[in-house]
């Protein structure tokens, strides 16, 4: 008898079935390999540019590669979730063979991608690859962690983004990066944990290591040093001497409040599982990023 969630699947793969097991949406977390040259003052070097544009678009294609190994490894635990039941692998639209090629292909596409735009960035985009493969198959039952892989990629963007640029990386911005990332990865298992208490089903096996109580600890702390550290380069010595300006300061308004708003979400409105999907939909913390950059643009640039 066949498995309740299969069903036909066409031989060729369609186009909108392709952008849903790639993930389009989640190429916005690619955006940090930009940061290294926003700071350094070359988003207006047309070669720099050339590079981070080749180098965002080679992670974005083996970002959806790691996508789909993990949907594909993840596909029995995502039937029992409430929200991931839908995707592709675990509804039985795509077959595994049929996810394996795709798999292939954005692998292929984008370590060839980075090979013959920006090689500088191979050995990034393969310790990448290979942190999340390990991340999929075995240290994300691992809490804690599980948290600082997630972290630690976005890490990875930026040195892969300092690579492609020429760009010496300041130890604030790796901190600070990290430190977001965790507080944000945080938020996301709270809404696992929220999960399996409503539903009383274990949609995670990592969810035994955390509970509410820790959860919401840890983001408080995360939070709190995010902002601290923020304000504190931002007032540090060196700052005047390496963007000719004192008034780097004022841009901390802007992290204050979209760290406040977050937390907002993931604490009071309890809705923190997809943070790219909260940027894209929530218009405070989009008001919020414009806020910070166009401050940054205009006490940097103009």
């Amino acid at each position: 008898m066949p498995h309740k969630h299969a069903r036909t699947t066409p031989a060729i793969l369609e186009l909108p079935e392709l952008v849903e097991l790639a993930r389009p949406h989640q190429y916005v977390k690619n955006v940090f390999i930009l940061l290294p040259a926003f700071f350094a003052f070359k988003l207006h070097d047309p070669a720099v540019i050339w590079n981070v544009l080749w180098a965002f678009a080679a992670f974005s294609l083996v970002a959806s590669s790691i996508y789909i190994f993990n949907d594909w490894n993840d596909r029995d635990e995502d039937r029992k979730h409430p929200q991931k039941c839908s995707r592709p692998i675990a509804s039985g639209r795509i077959t595994s063979k049929t996810a394996f090629l795709s798999f292939a292909l954005f692998l292929g596409s984008g370590l060839s991608t980075a090979a013959w735009a920006v090689p500088g960035i191979l050995y990034f985009l393969g310790t990448y690859f290979l942190l999340n493969i390990a991340y999929s198959l075995k240290l994300k039952h691992q809490s804690i962690i599980d948290i600082s892989i997630i972290a630690t990629g976005f890490v990875i963007r930026l040195f892969a983004g300092a690579a492609a640029t020429g760009v010496v990386l300041s130890h604030w911005i790796i901190v600070m990066t990290f430190l977001l990332a965790l507080f944000l990865a945080l938020a996301k298992r709270r809404d696992d944990v929220l999960i399996q208490a409503s539903t009383e089903q274990k949609t995670r096996k990592v969810i035994d290591g955390y509970n509410l109580k820790f959860l919401d600890a840890s983001m408080v702390m995360t939070a709190s040093i995010v902002i601290l550290a923020y304000i504190l380069w931002s007032m540090s010595s060196d700052v005047p001497e390496k963007f000719s300006t004192p008034n780097t300061y004022l841009t901390a308004l802007f992290v204050v409040l979209g760290v406040m708003r977050y937390l907002q979400i993931a604490l009071v409105e309890e809705r923190s599982g997809n943070p790219t999907k909260i940027l894209l939909k929530d218009t405070f913390l989009q008001l919020t990023l414009i806020g910070w950059v166009g401050s940054f643009t205009w006490i940097l640039y103009l």
